[in-house]
Protein backbone atom coordinates (compact mmCIF):
# COMPACT_ATOMS: atom_id res chain seq x y z
CA UNK A 1 0.00 0.00 0.00
CA UNK A 2 2.70 2.46 1.07
CA UNK A 3 4.85 1.44 -2.29
CA UNK A 4 0.90 2.63 -4.16
CA UNK A 5 0.80 5.38 -2.23
CA UNK A 6 4.55 6.68 -3.10
CA UNK A 7 4.50 6.08 -6.32
CA UNK A 8 1.05 7.72 -7.12
CA UNK A 9 2.26 11.33 -5.43
CA UNK A 10 5.53 11.23 -6.84
CA UNK A 11 7.74 10.75 -3.76
CA UNK A 12 10.92 9.69 -4.21
CA UNK A 13 12.31 7.56 -1.77
CA UNK A 14 14.30 4.20 -2.23
CA UNK A 15 12.50 1.18 -1.75
CA UNK A 16 14.37 -0.11 1.09
CA UNK A 17 14.01 3.13 3.07
CA UNK A 18 10.49 3.26 2.22
CA UNK A 19 9.73 0.28 3.71
CA UNK A 20 12.08 0.10 6.41
CA UNK A 21 10.54 4.27 7.38
CA UNK A 22 6.54 2.65 6.99
CA UNK A 23 7.42 -0.92 9.31
CA UNK A 24 8.68 1.75 11.99
CA UNK A 25 5.99 4.11 11.73
CA UNK A 26 3.56 1.29 11.95
CA UNK A 27 4.98 -0.34 15.02
CA UNK A 28 5.21 3.25 16.99
CA UNK A 29 1.84 4.22 16.11
CA UNK A 30 0.09 0.91 16.91
CA UNK A 31 -0.56 -0.91 14.27
CA UNK A 32 -1.03 -1.41 10.24
CA UNK A 33 -3.88 -0.34 8.76
CA UNK A 34 -4.66 2.36 5.42
CA UNK A 35 -5.11 4.52 7.72
CA UNK A 36 -1.59 4.16 9.45
CA UNK A 37 -0.36 3.95 5.68
CA UNK A 38 -2.05 7.15 4.72
CA UNK A 39 -0.73 9.19 7.61
CA UNK A 40 2.88 8.33 7.31
CA UNK A 41 2.38 9.19 3.32
CA UNK A 42 0.71 12.50 4.58
CA UNK A 43 4.10 12.64 6.97
CA UNK A 44 6.67 11.91 4.54
CA UNK A 45 5.00 14.15 1.63
CA UNK A 46 5.68 17.11 4.54
CA UNK A 47 9.03 15.78 5.32
CA UNK A 48 9.81 16.02 1.28
CA UNK A 49 8.05 19.85 0.74
CA UNK A 50 5.93 18.22 -1.55
CA UNK A 51 2.09 18.81 -1.88
CA UNK A 52 -0.44 15.17 -1.75
CA UNK A 53 -3.54 16.59 -4.64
Amino acid sequence: MIEGYARHYGLDLPQAELRAEANEWSITRGGRSGRVAWQYIQDLAGRLGQRLA
